[in-house]
């Protein structure tokens, strides 16, 4: 175990912002955390876990000792005749990991192509896109508790998911154990496995993947076709964080009642709307940002992307501050016009 000082951030957030670790200590395995916490000094400090900084909005130098999570691996644990157990390292990036489990014949994933950030991150946000949730792919992950040293299992119910929420997520009230209501600043995971169902079904509800069918005249696509559509449509809308810095979609959709949806759609006929399973409805936080006039606009240099309302970005120079303060400002409007409060997806640091 090697404790760096003084490490720049702005190669591990998506943002790029410029601010530095005081300390950091790169984790490739469950021994250099126990290592770490053999250290009364290190043991001590408060934590920072970071995977690939794609969820992060880093407003400042971060005095918590940062973990940097690097845990390789991939591997199939378990082939039977309804599904096959994927299990991989925290530290892998979840593309290629997607990528992966296709090039292995193993399709279940590919709904979920080119979603920044690392495999361990995933179960933290459960990640979700073009219908399909981490959750519904989730078998079971191993985290170390950042206190003991303990490694332990979680399975799907213990994770307690929800849209783009769980239990790492949530700090435990004072004196809970590591399995109990909150794991925030207090577990790490090192390993996730993914259950990937067998037969394959193609998940193709959106429109923008119906719209992707009709045009390429595929009437039952493949996994690797869907794969492709997937990134085709991502990389239309999203920018490349290499090229412009940002977390990807900025705010959580927001869900309503069905009473409260007809009560907006009767002032807004034309908002984005999606039922859900629950009876709630989805409305699109992207289109409620675009008709307050966001896209394009900026504060200083953090601004709204020009071709997705929901993404912010980096023109160059941002700090945290000028993205938060952006940030407040389109939750203000949207509140004021909609009566609807905007959740950011990214932690802000």
């Amino acid at each position: 175990m090697i404790v760096e000082h003084n490490v720049s951030l702005a190669p591990h957030n998506s943002f790029g912002i410029v601010a530095k670790a005081r300390e950091l200590v790169r984790v490739r395995g469950e021994a250099d955390v126990q290592q770490l916490l053999a250290d009364p000094q290190l043991a001590a400090r408060p934590k920072f876990v970071l995977g690939g900084g794609s969820n992060i909005v880093l407003t400042g130098d971060v005095r918590p000792l940062v973990l940097k999570v690097e845990i390789p691996g991939r591997r199939v644990v378990e082939d039977g005749p309804r599904a096959t157990v994927v299990e991989i390292g925290a530290g892998e990036n979840w593309h290629d990991s997607v990528r992966w489990t296709l090039d292995q014949g193993l399709p279940g994933l590919e709904n979920l192509a080119l979603i920044p950030g690392t495999v361990g991150a995933s179960p933290v946000q459960n990640v979700g896109a073009y219908g399909v949730e981490l959750q519904d792919r989730f078998e079971s992950l191993d985290a170390i508790d950042l206190l003991t040293g303990r490694v332990f299992t979680l399975d799907a119910a213990q994770c307690a998911f929800g849209y783009r929420d769980s239990v790492f997520k949530h700090v435990a009230p004072e004196g809970e154990s590591a399995r109990g209501m909150g794991l925030a600043g207090r577990a790490m995971i090192l390993r996730v496995r993914l259950r990937l169902p067998k037969p394959w079904k193609p998940v193709l509800g959106y429109s923008d993947l119906e719209r992707k069918q009709a045009e390429s005249g595929v009437h039952e696509p493949t996994a690797r076709q869907i794969f492709d559509w997937v990134c085709a449509i991502r990389g239309a809308k999203l920018p490349d964080p290499r090229v412009i810095g940002n977390a990807g979609s900025f705010f959580k959709n927001p869900t309503v009642t069905p009473e409260q949806c007809t009560d907006i759609i009767a002032r807004e006929p034309g908002i984005v709307h999606y039922p859900m399973p629950d009876g709630r409805v989805k409305l699109a936080a992207g289109w409620l940002i675009d008709a307050c006039g966001w896209k394009g606009k900026s504060v200083g240099n953090a601004g709204v992307y020009e071709k997705q309302a929901l993404v912010l970005v980096n023109r160059g120079g941002a700090t945290g501050g000028e993205v938060v303060t952006l940030a407040r400002a389109i939750q203000t409007s949207v509140y004021e016009r909609f009566g609807i409060r905007l959740e950011p997806e990214p932690v802000v640091v």
